[in-house]
This record gives C-alpha cells, structure tokens and sequence, in this order.
C-alpha cells in the first residue's frame, strides 16, 4: 500500500471516529437519565440494557440485551477480542465501516474502534474478554478492558 493511499485512509478513519464523537457528544448534551443515559467517562449500567456477567478461568464474558430501535455509543476496547450476536440483528458503525449483524453470527473485533451499535431488532450479543487476574471487580475489569476516551486509548497503548 503506498503511503499515500495509508495516509488518505487515516484521514478517513479520524474523520468517522469524529462523527462518531460529534454523535456521543450531542447525545450527552441532552442526557436526561431516562431516554439519553450516560457522562461519557464512565461505562453505563442500566436496566434499559440488561447485562449478565460471566466468569471463568481467565475469561470474562459480558452478554447484553438491546431492545429494538436502541442505540449504544460504546467505549474504546483495548484489547483484540470476540462477540457473538446470538439473536437479532445489528448496524454497527466504526470508523473505517458500517455492517449489518444477523444472528447468529460472531466478529473478531479490533482494538481501538470507537463503535455505534444500533439494534435493528431485539438483540443479544455476548462479548468475550480476558481476565488474567480473574477479578470480579466490575471497576477494576472495566479499566482494563476499555477506555472511555481516544486520549486514554492513546496513553494505555504508549504505557504498553
């Protein structure tokens, strides 16, 4: 690939992740704690979007409900990991692409994307991530698997 090409996909992808922030940040502006939920600096927990959290060696996985017509601006993933759509069907916007999911399917999903995920229909999707220390800490294993922020993003992967 020429650098060219790279460079005119870099600028593409900071572009979208710009849409998608522009997106976050309008939202936030009208977060009532009903209809629009969130701060943007931290991971919500709500009853809108039931989780069920579990455990195994090493492993934590994360399961979620979205009603149909729902949307979720997610935080940064840090590391590689795996999601399955076990039912229902999603548009997913990054900042290099915008899929549809049907169920039943699963993604390998890159670190670093800043994702739009929209629930088409009423969907339940699990993500899997690591858990070396095996914490049940949803804090503690929430920092380690996300950053709320680029900037964060950037850091954790200069600390690295």
């Amino acid at each position: 690939m020429s650098n060219e090409v790279e460079l005119k996909n870099i600028e593409h992808k900071l572009q979208q992740r710009e849409k998608i922030e522009a997106f976050q940040r309008s939202l936030l502006a009208i977060a009532d704690g009903d209809l629009v939920e969130g701060d943007g600096k931290s991971i919500v927990h709500s009853d809108k979007f039931p989780l069920k959290h579990t455990f195994a060696d090493g492993i934590y996985v994360r399961e979620m409900f979205m009603k149909q017509d729902s949307a979720v601006v997610g935080a940064i993933h840090k590391h590689l990991h795996v999601w399955f759509l076990m039912s229902g069907r999603l548009i997913v916007a990054k900042e290099d692409s915008k899929k549809e999911y049907v169920a039943p399917c699963y993604v390998l999903a890159e670190p670093g994307s800043k994702r739009l995920i929209y629930a088409a229909e009423d969907s339940v999707f699990v993500n899997v991530h690591k858990n070396p220390s095996n914490t049940r800490d949803m804090v503690e294993l929430e920092k380690s698997i996300v950053a709320m922020s680029i900037e964060d993003y950037d850091q954790y992967i200069k600390n690295k």
